[in-house]
């Protein structure tokens, strides 16, 4: 079954209709809650009035932060740190320069201040969605509203308003990695030296799912439940647990159906720790379910980093030294650092750098959380990587393939240890590179150009190659258990948002222990039963899952033996097993019927766990082409081909694979053309609040794709698994910007825009034309 496009065996439920998401789950006795949002993107809160609110029909309560406080709990903590990507004993970053590394607990709702448009300020419960809602209009917030700054470098500067009053500058953490000191010696006699600017641009996480959560409470135990969609039901536990202050058997969290995650639904929200809270206050099931408008205010957002890059080449374009800054802009509460870890980490790619050095900020602004987003770090780094070596190539006349031929790590260097302590076993990069000019034509390009020209179209095309270093949490857990009804009962820590993981692991299972496919019951999301677990992100399901999947099968087939043996009464060394069946003393046995056999004897059942604390590294990477047309008179950019080759590993079914690449690709044409998250930089108000003024791409904006799967295999996992989640978005924003560049003429003196929406093209043609 490894390596096979079985069609989903999800789908069927899912798209007749028969999904079970978090708003169509209804609890007895339920009612609902609506919250009153900040209108201000930085303001102290004198006095709340909750009086007319409290006399609207239908409510129930309206509670605040100080009743959350007196009711003896505490704000979420985040833990933001992530740990190392090699020592998962360690944090990411373990020094700062500031003296220390801020975190702050995050509370449900505000006491003091509120530092984004859009948090949630009150909370209104009533006997029904609309009156909450109107009932949370007639709250009356005295505000004493104070500047905002919203630019991560803004925020550092001096005289910068500060959101917390210890956290110094408004700074995180700020660190340096790398001999910064070797590279700019390096950099002082080379030969040519770049430096460029790049903003990553902020974007929203578009699930097609808006955020719900029920809460539940029971008295009588003492006990909470969370029904909500997440990445991770066991992670959002536990921050309920240090929330609540309660033992970890007093909360039960059940994730059912989720539609779309993409990283910020790994964090626990404030809405979900709120419904849960509001249960006990009111006594009844409370349920929110929030609209888009709420979304593109308080969901957890992506990217936002300002990376200012530096980088030193010899006459021939080798690379001497890369010297960089990335700042990251956190938003207005501390809810993770993993995409400067993981970008920094990745910074020097695919290439030979002999010196690295960078220094990070990680800051706090008047926005909303920004947490990870598919990729967190990756894309960014690349994108910046990418496009320095386009600009490299134009500034010291050499081709753009010529220059990361030069550069490229080679196959026989493998094992290689990056500047930044990445191990990379394995990995043809050259050899990607060269496959993907193949399928693109490149040495047929000219003449495609040639024919745009003639239509007064700008044709461009792009080159980039990229590395991804999958790590995530580091403990994982699969349980499984022979049923005699001819069924394989099957537990994991983590779960699905679209991913398929009900197929994907069933194959691996029939693999291992040849049944049937629709005999693998897969059962996920929920802490009565999933008892460890670090949930869907980071390329690690099938990495680490998989690779206790078949530590799994491998116990329940020397469990089966040694029953079979026991059973016949013979010596376990005699039993074989193969295609499902033990064999032995010329019996025969499936593995379905020794579980009956053993169920009517009274004996123990089949069943095997198996659990993993650590890093299980493996590194997916590939190379990638885009071309595309730019009509000079409009600023319209038409995709015209994409084309990728990518070292997934061992791909468990190619077919889910590339539809991880279809959509990773169209988030990054999303973020690269048309995705403009705007934020006033004076008053911190939200200017694209909807899709109306928010352009997520359509279906016909991805442009015919040519996908190949390679592998040079990884020794890491018994499955050869690198892992396929990102393998669409890490070169998609720096692959059509080095088109666009292509298109436009390399040698602008700074960068387009990101998005590079039809505006931000004609007003750079403009430009670039009145600057000659």
């Amino acid at each position: 079954m490894i390596g096979q496009s079985l069609p989903r065996l999800e789908d069927r439920r899912l798209v007749t209709g028969n999904g079970q998401y978090t708003d169509d789950i209804s609890v007895d006795g339920q009612v609902y809650a609506a919250f009153l949002r900040s209108p201000h993107a930085h303001a102290r809160i004198h006095a709340i009035d909750t009086s007319a609110a409290r006399a609207a029909p239908g409510v129930l309560a309206v509670l605040t932060g100080d009743d959350y406080l007196a009711a003896g709990f505490q704000g979420i903590q985040h833990v933001p740190m992530p740990l190392d990507a090699i020592d998962h004993t360690a944090p990411a970053f373990r020094e700062s320069l500031t003296g220390s590394v801020y975190s702050r607990l995050h509370l449900p709702l505000p006491v003091d201040k509120v530092r984004h448009v859009g948090e949630a300020v009150v909370m209104v419960i009533a006997a029904s969605a609309a009156q909450a809602r109107d009932a949370a209009e007639l709250v009356d917030v005295d505000y004493d509203v104070l500047d905002a700054v919203v630019l991560a470098d803004a925020a550092m500067a001096a005289g910068a308003p500060q959101l917390y009053d210890d956290a110094p500058g408004n700074l995180c953490f700020q660190t340096q990695l790398g001999d910064r000191d070797k590279a700019r010696a390096i950099f002082a006699g080379a030969h040519y030296v770049l430096r460029r600017e790049f903003h990553n641009s902020r974007v929203v996480n578009c699930q097609m799912e808006p955020r719900a959560a029920i809460g539940v409470y029971d008295p009588e135990a003492g006990s909470y439940t969370l029904i909500s969609g997440s990445q991770g039901a066991v992670r959002q536990k536990m921050g309920l647990v240090a929330a609540l202050r309660v033992p970890a058997d007093k909360v039960r969290v059940v994730c059912p159906d989720v539609g779309g995650g993409f990283g910020p639904r790994s964090s626990l929200y404030v809405e979900q720790l709120a419904v849960v809270w509001a249960a006990r206050e009111v006594g009844r099931p409370v349920k929110w379910t929030g609209d888009r408008s709420e979304a593109f205010l308080s969901d957890y957002q992506g990217r936002d980093a300002m990376l200012r890059a530096a980088i030193a080449f010899d006459a021939d374009g080798h690379i001497l030294a890369i010297d960089n800054e990335w700042i990251g802009n956190v938003g207005a509460h501390t809810v993770s650092y993993v995409p400067m870890s993981n970008g920094t980490r990745v910074m020097t790619t695919v290439y030979h750098v002999p010196v690295a050095a960078v220094h990070i900020s990680a800051v706090l602004s008047n926005t909303a959380p920004t947490a990870p987003y598919r990729g967190a770090g990756r894309p960014e780094a690349n994108h910046m990587m990418e496009r320095l070596l386009d600009l490299g190539a134009h500034a010291l006349g050499i081709d753009r393939v010529e220059i990361r031929r030069r550069n490229i790590v080679r196959r026989d260097a493998m094992p290689y240890l990056s500047p930044m302590g990445l191990h990379y076993d394995s990995g043809d990069f050259a050899g990607n590179m060269e496959r993907v000019l193949e399928l693109a034509d490149w040495d047929g390009f000219a003449a495609r150009r040639a024919a745009s020209a003639a239509r007064g179209k700008l044709r461009g095309i792009g080159l980039v190659n990229y590395i991804e270093a999958p790590v995530g949490a580091p403990r994982e857990r699969i349980e499984m258990r022979v049923l005699p009804q001819g069924v394989i009962d099957l537990v994991s820590g983590t779960q699905t948002q679209g991913q398929g993981h009900a197929t994907t692991f069933a194959q691996v299972v029939v693999a291992q222990l040849g049944v049937p496919v629709d005999s693998v019951r897969l059962r996920t999301g929920d802490t009565a039963f999933v008892s460890v677990g670090g949930g869907t992100h980071s390329d690690r399901s099938m990495r680490l899952g998989g690779t206790l999947l078949v530590h799994g099968a491998a116990k329940i087939v020397e469990q089966g033996k040694a029953a079979l043996a026991g059973l016949l009464k013979v010596d376990a060394a005699t039993v074989s097993f193969a295609d499902g069946s033990f064999r032995a003393d010329g019996h025969a046995a499936g593995l379905f019927e020794l579980a009956r056999r053993l169920a009517k004897a009274g004996l123990p059942p089949l069943e095997a766990e198996a659990e993993f604390n650590g890093r299980m590294a493996a590194h997916p990477t590939g190379s990638a082409a885009m071309e595309l047309e730019v009509d000079p008179d409009t600023g319209e950019v038409e995709l015209l081909h994409y084309i990728s080759v990518d070292d997934v590993g061992q791909p468990i079914n190619p077919m889910i694979v590339e539809g991880q690449v279809h959509g990773g690709l169209a988030q990054g044409i999303g973020q690269a053309l048309s995705e403009g998250f705007y934020v006033d930089p004076d008053s911190g108000q939200v200017l694209s609040g909807s899709y109306m003024d928010y352009g997520v791409p359509r279906a016909g904006r991805v442009p015919r794709m040519t996908l190949e799967f390679s592998e040079d295999p990884t020794a890491g996992n018994p499955l050869r698994v690198k892992g396929g989640g990102e393998s669409g978005i890490t070169p998609a924003t720096a692959v059509i910007y080095n088109a666009l560049a292509d298109a436009l003429g390399e040698g602008a003196s700074q960068e387009l825009d990101m998005p590079a929406t039809p505006a931000v093209i004609w007003n750079y043609i403009q430009r670039e034309q009145e600057n000659g």
